[in-house]
């Protein structure tokens, strides 16, 4: 058992690597936390050491994937931080979408899918207030095993349960038999919705810039270098005037930034 201890070393490697791959910064703390989910890994692949399982990550693409899955963390929720949400509707749609028939939106690190779920809910109930010709909504996460959750869109109760009923049943469908106790997300949703696997470390070409970002309780788990990198991406990928969230345990205070403050956790281009 003594080649399963996670030495300082050992972690400092695989410290390194998941930030160079990721972004994502592991303080000390997350040490035992590593050490469980890589000791399960070694059993699976049959390796005996960690410098054994360090050699095979670093040479396969989709081995570093699986790892950045396994120590992410996906929390989420619909309608999360409900604040956003009414600003979103009380404020900005009206200054932006009496200019604008299209709406360009990315919910980045989507985790498994509530937030753009929620997005696309916002928009279609108000769609006939604005008369949107086109809704598109980006959501990418790094986490492949999220983000087949979110693509199916299928939850259990008591994830839904704070979504008012009437939302509940114009935009899920409530299972029955085998699905007893989950809702799923109705398909015309979904249709403007886009999944997509994504690392926030890589800089993007987007078809367009977005009108709104929603990158929330995200940049938590980045160190202020990598948190600058991206402030700086997302204020070139949206358009002029567009809005960015974060989460309201977040700010751009020790930021050098171009962004306009506007409300704790809300930006403007």
């Amino acid at each position: 058992m003594e080649e399963h201890c996670l030495t300082d070393i050992d972690f400092e490697w695989f410290r390194k690597l998941i930030y160079e791959r990721s972004g994502i910064y592991l303080n000390t703390e997350k040490g035992g936390l590593l050490q469980a989910r890589l000791i399960k890994r070694l059993q699976e692949k049959g390796l005996k050491s960690f410098n054994d399982y360090y050699q095979y990550v670093v040479n396969d693409k989709n081995e570093i994937i699986y790892l950045i899955d396994s120590i992410s963390t996906n929390v989420s929720g619909f309608f999360r931080e409900f604040s956003h949400f009414e600003f979103l509707k009380d404020y900005i749609l009206r200054e932006i979408f009496l200019k604008k028939k299209h709406i360009y939106i990315w919910s980045a690190g989507c985790a498994t899918g509530e937030e753009p779920y929620s997005l696309a809910i916002l928009l279609l109930e108000n769609m006939k207030d604005y008369r949107f010709k086109n809704i598109k909504i980006l959501a990418t996460d790094i986490s492949t095993k999220a983000l087949e959750t979110a693509k199916m869109g299928i939850y259990e109760e008591e994830k839904v349960k704070n979504i008012p009923l009437p939302l509940l049943k114009r935009y899920f469908q409530k299972g029955i038999r085998k699905w007893d106790g989950y809702y799923r997300v109705k398909h015309f949703v979904k249709d403007i919705v886009i999944f997509k696997w994504s690392n926030l470390m890589d800089y993007c070409s987007f078809e367009r810039p977005f009108d709104i970002i929603f990158c929330r309780n995200v940049m938590i788990y980045f160190d202020k270098k990598t948190r600058q990198r991206l402030i700086e991406y997302f204020y070139r990928y949206l358009s002029k005037g567009g809005y960015l969230f974060i989460g309201h345990s977040e700010s751009l205070a020790n930021l050098d930034h171009k962004f306009r403050y506007i409300k704790p956790a809300i930006y403007k281009k």
